[in-house]
């Protein structure tokens, strides 16, 4: 059994402990006993103690137990009282096999004698009541620290799902206000596959865990089911340009965290023009970080700190998701481009693993 096992079966860890603790002492007191050239039977008498004290202390396990739950006040004196009369049974053994056996010559002449140097033993039980509530307590730190993480982990993870899910309202409202449009113009063939390719997107976001990564390449194949749609809508007007490197396809990223900057491009940078616009995809790695942006070449923005700053959903959603995953490593840069606006994500490149 492995020490991650032991941790985990309390009694057997007792039990190690108590008589790992025990052994010890009968240890330590015999290489005394040799250093003083001390008869044979005084190391019987040491193994009578040993022995002795193993079995007496057995039941402070569960006198502990109870005190572990009382105010400290209450606690200390618990102790202290079951310490000393532990340890006055302990003498008693102690000293009628050693006035028996180890030197008989001497023998008990007051039952007083019986209890001597019970305070030195009650000083020995006290270490062993000390290292119970001490690794009890470290136990408990332990499970308050992994409470602490569990509940951090899963307020990262609502916090996440939150973010994630927000945007699935603000998607489909822009897109079914242009599939409405498309029935409007009379373009039902067009409107027929833009709610196809509504549907498979939907999908694809319903079915994808909000805390579980993907590559760019991924990513990419996601994006493409949303501009599918756009294409169909807008036609020639919106013109896109990838350009992701080959070392940034395989990095690591949270989904469907391009969609609504691209979303913002096309309502900024397309729609509002007759000869509509392009939008640029990019991703590469520099200095052990993934670097996202997303470009377009439409009338950018007067104030671009306005929209760093956290005004729209698009661009706070995805602030806030990257500070959620990676604190401040995480970054978005508005920025204008003389044309256009271009919004840069940086955040730690992460490799995904190849399958088993």
């Amino acid at each position: 059994m492995d020490l991650a096992q032991l941790k985990q079966n309390r009694n057997l860890l007792f039990w190690s402990l108590h008589v790992l603790g025990w052994s010890g002492y009968g240890v330590s007191q015999y290489v005394g006993a040799l250093l003083y050239g001390k008869p044979v039977s005084y190391v019987q008498y040491i193994a009578v103690a040993a022995a002795s004290g193993c079995v007496l202390t057995m039941p402070l396990r569960y006198i502990c137990r109870w005190l572990w739950k009382k105010p400290p006040a209450v606690m200390m004196a618990g102790a202290l009282a079951a310490a000393w009369v532990t340890a006055c049974f302990l003498r008693v053994i102690m000293n009628w096999f050693y006035h028996r056996c180890v030197e008989p010559e001497w023998p008990i002449m007051h039952w007083h004698e019986y209890f001597s140097g019970a305070l030195s033993s009650t000083y020995l039980i006290m270490c062993w009541i000390g290292l119970y509530f001490g690794v009890k307590y470290y136990e408990s730190l332990q499970s308050q620290r992994i409470a602490t993480l569990q509940a951090a982990s899963l307020a990262q993870e609502a916090q996440l799902k939150m973010l994630r899910y927000q945007l699935n309202p603000h998607f489909l409202f822009n897109t079914l206000n242009a599939i409405s449009t498309l029935i409007l113009d009379n373009r039902n063939s067009t409107a027929n596959n833009a709610v196809t390719g509504l549907s498979e997107f939907l999908r694809y976001t319903l079915d994808q865990d909000p805390m579980k990564k993907v590559t760019v390449a991924q990513e990419i194949d996601a994006l493409n089911l949303y501009l599918n749609i756009e294409t169909m809508r807008f036609g020639s007007r919106l013109r896109l340009n990838y350009a992701i490197e080959d070392a940034a396809s395989t990095m690591l990223m949270p989904s469907l965290l391009l969609q609504p900057l691209i979303e913002n491009a096309i309502k900024y940078a397309v729609s509002p023009r007759e000869q509509g616009g392009q939008i640029r995809i990019g991703a590469h790695v520099t200095g052990g970080m993934l670097q996202l942006e997303v470009a377009d070449d439409g009338p950018g923005m007067i104030d671009a700190t306005r929209l760093a700053n956290g005004r729209g959903v698009g661009i706070r959603n995805t602030r806030e998701r990257l500070q959620v995953l990676y604190g401040e490593r995480g970054t978005v840069a508005v920025t204008n481009t003389d044309p256009g606006l271009r919004v840069s994500l940086t955040f730690p490149a992460e490799r995904a693993t190849a399958p088993n």
